[in-house]
């Protein structure tokens, strides 16, 4: 029987969560609807994520939780990068998923989900060169903050990720698509467009780069905020550092993965850049915008790392004074040569460091939003918060800011920020700037 009601259920990057809109998306315009919350769905779709240890085997337990106390369980489809790196063996370790599909081919999930009703088991896990954009329905509906995918695939091939293997080569989407799509998505209510890719400042069309796309979409009326995320230090040109004192509507926040503060282990990670040269990145943005809150991503414990290569690591944090940033323990990925390399870390050794550099890094992002007090600025409202008459929105730095007041997801409000905590700030309403 064709299901009437879906779940989507999304893991790991934002890359996913715009996949996982757009995936419901192609499902509503065949007449199914979202299951209310509490509900049992007809079609539950995993959309995982494998850049994590054990994720497949996550995704698997997940699969088995769908089973109902009667023994019934819904359609299951595994979708995202496990779907990719499984591909068919997906269906042999779990009989109970009824069709595997990989990020490049989820354009075709309802033709798909129609073979499964009808007792098939298909898997695509092919990766055409962006043909799914093409297929995909018009935007129609949208949040505050939006997503908007420019850039798929990785060449970097960073020994520890699985990346390139799962979302294929770098792919840039066609400038006329983009463009279209923002323009829709601001029709549907976008207040802020995030521009996504796994590489996004690779993003090229012909001889344009990332800067002359966002200076294109900051021509949009009604389009108030723009971002991008995630940078490849190897890719962050001077026209687009430029952007960042020139174009108002591009927030000051930049995400710029270093990885690792040791020229040693950057090497082995085959991240194509040093700390000089990183550094060097980050003088030059702050140059041009000189209230920029910087994040990055580390990983910790990657194989044949000294002591001293883990204080090289504490010691770039100190330079850069992070506003926040994402950490992680190295994570062994099958297929990678990281994964086959000499001198594993052991995990209480990787423990230990993590729990130290999460702890530097709490202490630089406390000390970014204490100097925001005291700052007027405006907030972009997403959602409601734990308390009645609170909301939550998002300050130009990227920061959660919670605000005691009426106004509604996608309004603009005039705010002093009054107070500051290690994740968030506390503001006081000026007044209301845009409905």
């Amino acid at each position: 029987m064709t299901p009437k009601t879906f779940r989507i259920k999304n893991f790991g990057c934002q890359m996913n969560v715009y996949d996982g809109e757009r995936m419901a998306e192609l499902l509503g315009d065949q007449g199914m609807n979202a299951a209310a919350d509490g509900e049992d769905a007809d079609l539950v779709v995993l959309n995982t994520c494998h850049i994590r240890e054990k994720a497949a085997e996550k995704a698997y337990s997940d699969v088995g939780r769908l089973r109902r106390e009667d023994g019934s369980k819904p359609l299951i489809a595994l979708a995202g990068c496990v779907a990719q790196a499984e591909g068919a063996e997906a269906k042999r370790r779990s009989p109970m998923i009824d069709l595997v599909v990989g990020p490049q081919a989820y354009h075709r999930l309802p033709e798909m989900v129609a073979e499964a009703s009808r007792g098939a088991r298909p898997v695509d896990t092919d990766m055409p060169a962006a043909a799914k954009f093409d297929a995909l329905p018009a935007r129609r509906r949208a949040a505050p903050s939006a997503f908007l995918t420019v850039q798929e695939g990785c060449d970097k091939f960073c020994t520890y990720c699985v990346v390139p293997y799962t979302r294929g080569a770098e792919i840039s989407r066609p400038w006329p698509d983009i463009v279209a799509e923002a323009h829709l998505l601001v029709e549907a209510g976008a207040r802020e467009i995030v521009l996504l890719g796994q590489n996004v400042n690779a993003w090229a069309d012909g001889d344009r780069g990332l800067a002359e796309l966002i200076r294109a979409l900051a021509r949009i009326d009604g389009l108030e905020r723009i971002r991008y995320t995630t940078s490849h230090p190897s890719d962050m040109s001077d026209t687009l550092i430029a952007a960042h004192g020139e174009i108002d509507k591009l927030m000051p926040y930049l995400h710029l993965p270093v990885q690792s503060g040791s020229n040693r282990i950057l090497k082995a990670m085959n991240r194509n850049h040093t700390t000089d040269t990183y550094l060097a990145i980050i003088e030059k943005v702050r140059a041009a915008r000189p209230d920029i809150a910087i994040s990055g991503d580390f990983i910790t414990g990657f194989p044949g790392e000294t002591e001293e290569d883990f204080e090289a690591t504490l010691n770039i944090v100190d330079a850069v004074r992070y506003a926040s940033a994402y950490s992680f323990k190295y994570s062994s990925r099958p297929g990678t040569p990281a994964a086959t390399m000499e001198d594993h870390i052991a995990t209480e050794t990787m423990d230990e460091r993590l729990r130290r550099l999460q702890a530097r890094i709490g202490e630089h992002s406390l000390a970014f939003n204490r100097s925001k007090v005291g700052c007027e600025t405006r907030v972009l409202v997403e959602r409601k918060g734990r308390r009645p008459g609170q909301m939550i929105g998002r300050s130009p730095w990227l920061q959660s800011v919670h605000v005691e007041t009426d106004a509604q997801p996608g309004a603009i409000l005039d705010l002093t920020l009054v107070a500051a905590g290690p994740n968030s700030m506390t503001g006081a309403v000026r007044r209301r700037a845009a409905a």
